[in-house]
């Protein structure tokens, strides 16, 4: 077991964190968590967890091994700084760069620049024979100004968003306005926990956004639609990313053609844009959820958009599920 930590994407409050949690408890890793910041998340857990992370996650950016975390204050940063061991982190001769982060405005005292420098030179003095490389270096510390508290570390991970930009919805042969993003649909996909191999059910595929990411990720994906044109919009997307789903199908979500999956992911039709046949999205809600007692699974997960209004956590509750988060 090791200390890490992880900077999370900003744009949600709770999103980020429980798709983290959620990717270590599906990869089966066992975990502690050590302290929640603005987009920050230190925790105890094997180094291979990166890996896990690293492959699946949508909202995470940067992975580390931590080297020490304490009040964002100088003279306790340094202090920390020189009393560290930097055994395991860096060998001699490799080259390395001192990065520091500000989250939000976080410490402003504290200039970013001259931080790094200081860091560095303390890296240098520890460590015989290395050398300072800003463009190309073998090893990165990094370090998180948040929340008046400072972490510090050796970048181990790096997930760039660029691969979920390139499958936005506009860039998909088959486009729907009501189409969900790439990186949205992957944490979805994430919240609901499969492991690899697992038989995933989308049962309002809409264009594929959710079976793509699923399939990505290592899971069998079978989608259902009740529309025969996004039915065949679903199965063009499908092909175009060289995805081989389980099964593609016209069906209604009320009456599902399937005896068992091992999740379920799905956004519901709701808004303008979306057709629901003349059914409310409550009560399309209501009879899918209804539907679904034989095909998944007790202590497995259904993870749903749906519209606040209709407050899906009482109609899961009342079906017998139990609600985790929202």
């Amino acid at each position: 077991m090791a200390k890490l930590f992880f900077l999370l994407s900003g744009e949600h409050p709770t999103l980020p964190f429980s798709e983290l949690k959620s990717i270590l408890e599906a990869e089966g890793h066992t975990y502690q968590i050590l302290e929640r910041l603005t987009q920050v998340l230190r925790v105890e857990a094997n180094v291979d967890s990166v890996k896990s992370v690293k492959s699946r996650s949508a909202m995470t950016r940067v992975c580390c091994l931590e080297l020490f975390s304490c009040d964002a204050v100088l003279a306790e940063i340094l202090e920390n700084m020189r009393s560290a061991s930097l055994e395991g982190f860096i060998e001699q001769d490799e080259s390395f760069a001192a990065r520091v982060r500000r989250i939000r405005g976080a410490t402003p005292h504290l200039i970013g620049v001259e931080l790094e420098c200081k860091l560095g030179e303390l890296v240098l003095n520890k460590v015989k024979k290395t050398k300072v490389n800003l463009t190309a270096p073998q090893k990165t510390f990094f370090g998180i100004l948040t929340d008046n508290r400072f972490v510090f570390g050796l970048k181990i991970a790096e997930i760039s968003p660029k691969p979920f930009v390139e499958r936005r919805p506009r860039k998909r042969p088959f486009f729907h306005p009501t189409a969900m993003p790439a990186k949205l649909a992957r944490c979805m996909v994430n919240l609901a926990q499969p492991k690899k191999d697992d038989l995933l059910l989308d049962p309002f595929c809409g264009t594929a956004s959710i079976l793509v990411e699923a399939w990505l990720i290592g899971c069998h994906a079978v989608g259902f639609d009740v529309q025969p044109h996004m039915v065949r919009g679903s199965l063009q997307n499908l092909l175009h990313y060289g995805v081989k789903p389980e099964g593609i199908a016209v069906a209604d979500a009320r009456h599902l053609p399937v005896v068992r999956v091992d999740c379920i992911v799905t956004d519901p039709p709701y808004g303008r844009s979306a057709t629901t046949l003349g059914w409310g999205t409550r009560q399309i809600v209501e009879d899918f959820l209804s539907a679904i007692e034989d095909v998944l699974p007790k202590g497995r997960r259904i993870c749903m958009a749906s519209p606040k209004s209709i407050r899906i956590g009482k109609i899961g509750k009342e079906l017998g599920f139990k609600h985790v988060e929202s």
